[in-house]
C-alpha cells in the first residue's frame, strides 16, 4: 500500500527529506542516551545499591521480557494507529520514567525494585516505539531509498554504541551514575520533539479493524508462519541471537579473568564490535547493488556465523587478535545484513500487517535472549568460560549457515511482495 505522500518523498534526495532528517537526528540523540544508560544503570545498581548477580540478571531480563509479554498485542494495536503519535508517547513515558531515577537518588529513596520497574517500563516503551518506527520509515522514505535510509539509521546506532559507553563512564565519574541518567531522559524528550516536527499525512488515519484483538494477533502470527521467507528468518534470528547473547553475557568476564585485560582494554575490544557495525552500515547499500539483495544478505549472514567462531580462539598474547577480529567482523556482517533485510521487510510486508509481523518476529528474535543469558551463566560455571563461548559461537554459526537450507539460497534478489499476500493482509 502506498502512503498518500510517497510521491513527494520519491521526488526528494534523502539529504533533502526533512522528515527523514528529523527522524535521523532524534534517533541519533536518543540512541546516544540509551548507550550511556546501558553503562550507567548497571554501575548504579552495583556501586550505588549493592546489586548481586541475581539482581543484575533480573535487570537484564526486564529489558527484553516486554517483547514476550506485550509484543503481540502491541503489534496489533500499532497496526490500527498512526505511527508518529505512538512513538512520541513512548518517548515521553520513557523519559519521565528515567527521570524518576536521579530524582529518587537525590532524595535517597532509590531502590533496586525501582530500577527493575524502570527497566520494565522502558522495555514496554521500546516495544511500541520500535514497532511503530518501522512503519514511520516506510511512510516518510521512498521505497528505492530504504537501503540508504536504513544504512544511515543503523550506522548512527552503531556509532552511538561506540561513543556511548565512554560518555557513560565519564558521566559516572563527573556527576555519579544516577546523575548521568539525566542525559538519557533528556534524549527521549529531544527525540519526541523531533518526531513532533515531522509532517506526515497518515497521522489522522486510523485503520478500521472491527475484528477482535485476538483475531488480529492470530493474523499476524499466521502471516509469518505461512510465509517461507519470513518464517525462515525468524527461526534463524532467534537461534542466532541466542548464540550472540550467550557470548556477550560472558565476554567481559572472559576478557578480565581468562585473558587478563584491564578495564580500558576491555572497553577497546568491545568498541571494535561497534566500529565493525558502523562500517557494515556504511557499505550495506553498495553490497546489495553489486551482488543483489538476496546474495548479499545470505553471504553476510554466513560470514557473521563463521566470524564468531574466531572469538573463542582468543587467548593471552597475540592470540587475542583472533577475538578482536571475530568481534569486529561479526559486527560488520550482522549490521550490514540487518540493513539489507530491514529494507526488504519494509517493502515485502503489507502495510496493514507491518506492526504485527515485526512484533511476531521480534518476540522470537528477542525472546531467546533472556534464556541465553541464563544458559550461558550455568554452562560457564559448569564447563568454563572459553568452552561456553565456543558452544554459543557454534550455535550462532549453525543458525547462520542454515540459511543455505532455505528458499533464500538460490536468490540473487530478495523476493517482492505478491498480490496474494497484500490481499490476505487486507482481509
Amino acid at each position: 500500500m502506498t502512503t498518500p505522500h510517497a510521491p513527494v518523498a520519491a521526488a526528494l534526495p534523502l539529504r533533502r527529506n526533512r522528515n527523514f532528517n528529523l527522524l535521523w537526528l532524534g534517533e541519533g540523540v536518543s540512541v546516544l542516551g540509551t548507550a550511556t544508560t546501558a553503562v550507567l544503570m548497571p554501575l548504579l545498581a552495583v556501586t550505588g545499591l549493592g546489586a548481586g548477580p541475581g539482581w543484575m540478571g533480573a535487570l537484564t531480563a526486564a529489558a527484553w521480557l516486554p517483547w514476550l509479554l506485550v509484543g503481540l498485542p502491541a503489534g496489533a494495536w500499532v497496526d490500527r494507529l498512526p505511527a508518529r503519535p505512538v512513538m512520541i508517547a513512548s518517548d515521553l513515558v520513557a523519559g519521565v520514567a528515567l527521570a524518576s531515577v536521579p530524582a529518587a537518588w537525590a532524595v535517597d529513596v532509590l531502590t533496586l525494585p525501582h530500577l527493575l520497574a524502570i527497566a520494565l517500563v522502558n522495555g514496554v516503551c521500546t516495544v511500541f516505539f520500535r514497532t511503530a518506527y518501522v512503519k514511520l520509515v516506510v511512510d516518510i522514505v521512498a521505497s528505492p531509498q530504504l537501503e540508504q535510509a536504513n544504512g544511515r539509521l543503523f550506522g548512527t546506532e552503531s556509532a552511538m554504541q561506540v561513543v556511548g559507553p565512554g560518555v557513560g563512564g565519564l558521566l559516572a565519574q563527573a556527576v555519579t551514575a544516577a546523575g548521568g541518567i539525566v542525559l538519557d531522559a533528556l534524549s527521549f524528550l529531544a527525540s519526541a520533539f523531533c518526531l513532533w516536527r515531522i509532517e506526515t499525512k497518515s497521522d489522522g488515519n486510523r485503520v478500521s479493524a472491527p475484528e477482535s484483538l485476538r483475531h488480529r494477533i492470530r493474523a499476524g502470527v499466521a502471516h509469518v508462519a505461512g510465509d517461507r521467507y519470513l518464517r525462515a528468518l525468524t527461526v534463524i534470528g532467534g537461534l542466532s541471537n541466542f548464540g550472540l547473547t550467550g557470548i556477550t553475557a560472558l565476554l567481559v568476564l572472559y576478557l578480565v579473568e581468562s585473558i587478563g585485560l584491564t578495564s580500558s582494554l576491555v572497553g577497546l575490544v568491545l568498541m571494535l564490535s561497534g566500529v565493525g557495525g558502523l562500517l557494515g552500515a556504511t557499505v550495506a547499500a553498495r553490497f546489495s547493488r553489486r551482488w543483489g539483495t538476496g546474495r548479499a544478505s545470505t553471504w553476510l549472514l554466513i560470514a557473521s556465523g563463521l566470524s564468531a567462531l574466531m572469538i573463542p580462539l582468543g587467548a593471552p598474547g597475540w592470540q587475542l587478535a583472533w577475538l578482536v577480529a571475530g568481534q569486529a567482523m561479526a559486527g560488520f556482517c550482522v549490521v550490514a545484513g540487518n540493513v539489507i533485510r530491514s529494507a526488504w521487510r519494509q517493502r515485502y510486508v503489507p502495510e496493514a500487517l507491518m506492526g504485527r509481523v515485526i512484533t511476531t518476529t521480534q518476540m522470537v528474535n528477542f525472546g531467546t535472549m533472556p534464556l541465553a543469558g541464563v544458559v550461558a551463566g550455568a554452562l560457564g560455571a559448569g564447563i568454563g568460560l572459553r568452552a561456553t563461548i565456543a558452544v554459543m559461537a557454534g550455535v550462532h554459526a549453525v543458525a547462520c549457515v542454515s540459511i543455505l537450507m532455505t528458499a533464500f539460497r538460490p536468490l540473487r534478489e530478495l523476493p517482492v511482495r505478491t498480490d496474494s499476500s497484500a490481499a490476505r493482509a487486507g482481509r
